[in-house]
């Protein structure tokens, strides 16, 4: 167990269980059932990125608090961008699944262009206002303000969560906000985009609807992604935030605390 959590000596990253049963000398076999006795899985590696924002924890607070309980006659809104948008076709046709054959697809792609979904996640009723559009420059961004402006009852106020993206900062935004007093953005700690509720409606479309997906052009594809919009509107589910703020930054202050003894 102590040797699996040590780099190996030959040039790999992690130890395989033929690698360990070779240095050990027993089967690859009782090393796979040691693994799993012990909990460990040497082949598998989680991703993490803590955030340095030095009002972490104000922000998260601000956040959550409008996830939890959001203002009265306000809406709340979480905004945010999916760029790069891949219109691929493949280059042969896929078999349809069958018994004993999944479903299959070529490795290789045609590439039709790309498009950039503006999306804000209603949380209190899980409707999205969705617009695709060529780039994701600030006037875009602006030209998005714009449709949600318009969709939005005039008597209520517009709570915005951003990440912070350059595009959501741009002065031309800053001015357009002083014009729309209704309007107040909140944003997400830097490195923090799970915190961003719309999030996960872009996982969803990605998996569900994109990654399997055949386009052979862009129009198709932005098509497809508005159907989905469209789709998720007919039966929204309300965002609940389930996670305590407090466990956040406690696990958080222990990370930052085991990075600072290994430098």
């Amino acid at each position: 167990m102590i040797l699996t959590q040590t780099n190996p000596a030959a040039e790999a990253t992690h130890w395989t269980a033929t690698m360990m049963a070779k240095a050990v000398g027993i089967s690859a076999s009782s090393v796979q059932r040691i693994w799993r006795a012990h909990g460990l899985q040497p082949h598998r590696v989680q991703q993490f990125k803590l955030s340095n924002d030095p009002k972490f924890i104000d922000k998260l607070r601000d956040v959550v608090g409008l996830y939890v309980d959001p203002p009265a006659h306000a809406i709340v809104l979480s905004v945010d961008e999916k760029s790069q948008i891949q219109a691929l076709d493949r280059t042969q046709p896929g078999l349809p699944m069958k018994k004993g054959r999944a479903g299959t697809m070529t490795h290789d792609y045609k590439r039709h262009g790309t498009t950039t979904l503006f999306a804000a996640l209603d949380v209190l009723e899980g409707k999205v206002i969705g617009r695709c559009m060529q780039r994701h420059r600030h006037q875009e961004f602006i030209r998005f303000l714009n449709a949600i402006e318009a969709q939005v009852p005039t008597r209520k106020y517009v709570h915005v969560i951003l990440d912070n993206y350059a595009v959501h900062k741009h002065p031309k935004v800053r001015q357009w906000l002083d014009r729309h007093p209704r309007f107040a953005f909140h944003f997400t700690p830097t490195s923090c985009s799970w915190l961003n509720a719309v999030e996960g409606f872009f996982a969803k479309l990605a998996k569900q609807r994109l990654k399997r997906g055949v386009f052979r052009c862009v129009v198709d594809l932005q098509a497809t992604i508005n159907r989905f919009v469209a789709q998720t509107n007919h039966d929204p589910k309300p965002f609940a935030w389930t996670a305590d703020p407090d466990q956040i930054i406690a696990a958080v202050r222990r990370g930052h605390q085991v990075l600072d003894s290994i430098h």
